[in-house]
């Protein structure tokens, strides 16, 4: 999947992964897709509340099948 933009928030502990991807949603028009990596196990709570609150869609969720870490793929509504 294609992302107009991106974070990488490894090695971040809560609530950092969530503040960066607040600033960086600020900042994108609406319909863009922004893709966030966090090895943060929290961020799997902490990013579809954080969407949810913001009225955000979450098109994908990917688990890393080779240690912790997650990737969203979130579109600004």
């Amino acid at each position: 999947m294609k992302a107009d933009d991106e974070i990488d928030a490894s090695g971040l502990l809560c609530p950092l992964p969530v503040l960066r991807l607040r600033k960086k949603m600020k900042c994108l028009e609406k319909g863009l897709v922004i893709k966030i990596f966090s090895d943060d196990p929290a961020a799997e709570i902490d990013i579809p509340h954080f969407c949810m609150e913001g009225n955000h869609k979450i098109l994908r969720k990917n688990i890393s099948e080779n240690g912790p870490g997650i990737t969203f793929y979130i579109k600004k509504c």
